[in-house]
């Protein structure tokens, strides 16, 4: 029987790219690394924002929007629905893109949307300890899993008071 040529990768600039890569000296596939793009949307409801308390890491016990990674063959629409049904058993009416936020160190791009309860139904998912609707002045700022969902808050806030227009972007 004969076997394939295991894949044997080496760091080079690939010819015609400007950046060093895994390259496979047998075969010359370039392994490609991507930034990853995670999807969410800041859902309001009778004016009160909808957080979910992280049940995993990182950042466990801290609250967040729904977000999470985007899948395969998804649009981002469809990622952040999803998201939303996962974390916080909510279905969501989207509004729009609210913000792009990039995140080099970690290699992401966030695409955050606004939103509605589509039904006013939600409970905990299963990465979620517990899910809540909190007023601005409830909001547990100390505790936010993120950076960006300080931003998002932030950003969301702005359009509500009329003060500013999405998409945002990161702040200085």
């Amino acid at each position: 029987m004969v076997y394939p040529l295991a894949p044997v990768f080496a760091r080079t600039v690939p010819d015609g790219d400007t950046h060093e890569r895994a390259v496979c000296e047998n075969c010359g596939f370039v392994n490609y690394e991507n930034p990853k793009i995670v999807v969410g949307s800041v859902v309001r409801h009778e004016g009160k924002i909808l957080l979910c308390r992280r049940a995993i890491e990182p950042r466990h016990g801290f609250w967040t929007v729904p977000a999470g990674f985007m899948e395969l063959h998804e649009t981002p629409e469809d990622g952040a629905r999803r998201e939303a049904r996962e974390e916080a058993n909510a279905a969501l009416a989207l509004d729009g893109l609210l913000a792009i936020y990039s995140v080099p160190r970690l290699s992401q791009v966030q695409l955050i949307y606004r939103a509605t309860l589509a039904e006013p139904a939600f409970s905990a998912g299963e990465e979620s300890l517990e899910v809540a609707l909190f007023s601005w002045d409830e909001i547990p700022w100390g505790d936010l899993a993120f950076p960006t969902v300080h931003w998002m808050l932030r950003h969301e806030r702005m359009v509500q008071d009329g003060k500013g227009v999405a998409p945002f972007a990161n702040p200085e």
